[in-house]
């Protein structure tokens, strides 16, 4: 892989614990040398995670909607930092520059972020893998409403599979490194249950 995106909060969360493995997802990435691509932004678990790449020589990429360059404190110190309209063109043009893609614990903004990649994903728009980096069991209820969506046939098996799901960042990665993506849906060739 050589870019990974990652959503996550522009708050660094009530524990101490997102920090911290926000900085070793950081690490990681430049250990392996995987740009980062993320929200322009140096605030919150957003901002940790960039800086984290940069001080380990690793390259950062933001993609910056224009209004909120003030809101949201832009980072003057990256690799790049590309400026946009909206936050459509923010979603698709990390989309575009992405190998991967990769949630922190966030709110509302980034579990749109990754439910949309994964449902582009589970479309056929692209076979890049999406994961959730668990930290402190942040994401278990979303991880057993997946397991809801499949067991009353909301959501097939192979898509369920799509959902990868670790809670350090070398795990997550390594499943990254194998990951195969699913078939294309399509309502023409399977049978309704």
């Amino acid at each position: 892989m050589k870019s990974i995106a990652v959503f996550c909060g522009s708050s660094e969360g009530a524990s101490s614990i997102y920090k911290e493995n926000a900085l070793k997802l950081g690490q990681e990435l430049a250990k392996q040398q995987v740009t980062l691509i993320y929200g322009g932004a140096n605030v919150g678990l957003m901002g940790i995670v960039a800086d984290a790449v940069l001080e380990h020589g690793g390259s950062v990429i933001g993609v910056l909607p224009q209004f909120l360059q003030n809101r949201e404190i832009a980072h003057t110190g990256l690799t790049e930092l590309i400026m946009v309209d909206s936050m459509h063109e923010r979603k698709a043009k990390m989309a575009e520059l992405a190998d991967g893609f990769i949630a922190l614990p966030g709110g509302p903004g980034t579990l749109e972020e990754y439910f949309e990649i994964f449902t582009w994903g589970q479309l056929g728009l692209h076979q890049k893998p999406c994961g959730l980096l668990n930290i402190n069991q942040y994401f278990d209820p979303l991880v057993s409403m997946f397991d809801t969506m499949e067991r009353d046939h909301f959501m097939q098996s192979k898509y369920r599979a799509m959902v990868i799901t670790d809670n350090t960042p070398e795990g997550i990665l390594k499943q990254f490194s194998i990951y195969k993506a699913p078939s294309v849906k399509t309502y023409l060739t399977e049978q309704r249950t």
